[in-house]
């Protein structure tokens, strides 16, 4: 739950970071992403206009002198951990509660190391799995008519001839 002791002077592959997991956000289903509260990438399942919601949050400020001092805590990524693995990831170094969003059970990591590289990508497709089923029905059919192939043209309905009429009325009358 604490923060490690170790300065966070040593950034020096932040933006490498930042680059290989906001490529690897990108390649997941109806992700959408914006530039907001100044210098952070935020990420949505389906986008804004259609009802999407946020499930994560890469910050790409530079760092403050407080925040490279250790004073003050500096999250580089936060994400929606959902309430079953929240307090798993809590009880981790380097991985603190979201501030504003502790309680949608958002968690935040304060260093880059605070995971794999393949554990990153495990815990953001797990991100985007629980926000994207929180999603309005209405906006995930209108992703999912809209990332398809367009559906074939409806075939008019056949109207029956009238010997296929007298064919099947005799089945049925037994003659």
């Amino acid at each position: 739950m604490k923060p490690s002791s170790a300065p966070a002077v040593a950034r020096v592959s932040h933006q490498t970071d930042a680059e290989r997991l906001r490529a690897y956000i990108l390649t997941l289903p109806h992700v959408a992403e914006t530039m907001q509260w100044g210098a952070n990438l935020v990420f949505w399942c389906c986008p804004k206009s259609l009802g999407g919601k946020m499930f994560a949050v890469i910050n790409l400020d530079e760092p403050t002198p407080a925040e490279l001092s250790g004073r003050k805590l500096r999250p580089v990524a936060s994400f929606a951990a959902g309430p079953a693995a929240f307090a798993e990831l809590v009880e981790r170094e380097d991985i603190v509660p979201a501030p504003y969003l502790a309680r949608a059970h958002w968690v935040a990591a304060l260093d880059w190391n605070a995971f794999t590289p393949a554990e990153w990508q495990q815990r953001l497709a797990a991100a985007h799995a629980v926000v994207l089923a929180k999603v309005p029905a209405r906006s995930r059919a209108a992703l999912a008519s809209s990332s398809h192939a367009p559906a074939p043209a409806r075939k008019k309905p056949v109207k029956p001839c009238i010997a296929q009429v007298a064919h099947l009325k005799g089945k049925i009358d037994g003659t």
